[in-house]
């Protein structure tokens, strides 16, 4: 095992439990305790651990993964639900997309569409994550509107007054969101509150919003509210969605589709 798919592994368990002793991470990964530690010292540099005595625990009340390292988790169900979010966007529409490996996924989709091969232009995409700009501006029918701002590390996304200022001036069609959470009470949310700040901004600007959120999502809350869910008109998600959580939402007037 390589050390990235090793440190990927490491965090994806320390997210997961909260907590890792170097014992028990060496058996799950089938390394040695001295390994362990290593890779432990080094994240713990990186401030993406807190080290004790004999493991570590995750860094601090709103941990985050970062995008590079998150790429892998659900995989198969966030390239179903980025399909589907795309089959919903009209050519020549105006998209907002958010950061984050959903709507990566969902910009990926995008991009394939036979469709959308051709056009003056074929969609014009608002986003203020810097992959997502990246992976689109080699496809010339697509116009691609990136905001200013401070990039955020973790998650690759511009945030800050900077982007403040673009997207005031303008409107979308509709708003792809990808979440940390998103709940029928508390809300669409994400683990930085200027994150959010800009998410929340991207909706407001927008004729209709979609969440695109693996069933690991639902239900579940976060440190920093995006939007209300009534501010929310469609939820695509995957099949593992439970019947009573994928009621509550349609009781919500959000339309649902699971894929």
């Amino acid at each position: 095992m390589s050390r990235d798919a090793r440190w990927k592994a490491l965090l994806e368990l320390l997210v997961e439990r909260g907590r890792l002793d170097v014992e028990e991470a060496a058996a799950d990964l089938q390394v040695s305790a001295a390994t362990i530690r290593r890779d432990f010292d080094q994240l713990a540099e990186q401030q993406m651990l807190v080290r004790t005595r004999g493991g570590a625990v995750v860094h601090g009340v709103s941990y985050e993964l970062p995008l590079r390292y998150k790429t892998a988790r659900h995989a198969s169900e966030k390239q179903r639900i980025a399909k589907a979010v795309a089959g919903l966007v009209t050519p020549g529409e105006a998209v907002g997309l958010t950061g984050g490996t959903t709507t990566t996924e969902v910009a990926r989709a995008l991009a394939v569409r036979a469709d959308l091969a051709a056009g003056s232009p074929a969609l014009t995409v608002v986003t203020n994550a810097l992959n997502i700009a990246n992976e689109l501006a080699v496809r010339p029918q697509f116009k691609i509107v990136l905001t200013g701002g401070v990039a955020r590390p973790q998650s690759y996304e511009l945030i800050g007054p900077l982007a403040d200022g673009v997207l005031n001036q303008i409107t979308v069609d509709v708003a792809v969101l990808g979440v940390v959470a998103f709940d029928v009470t508390h809300g669409a949310a994400a683990h930085d509150e200027a994150e959010a700040a800009i998410n929340r901004l991207l909706c407001e600007r927008a004729e209709r919003v979609i969440v695109a959120a693996d069933s690991s999502k639902l239900g579940q809350r976060a440190f920093a509210r995006i939007c209300a869910a009534e501010a929310v008109d469609t939820l695509v998600t995957d099949t593992a969605a439970g019947p009573d959580a994928v009621r509550r939402f349609e009781e919500a007037g959000i339309q649902v589709i699971t894929v």
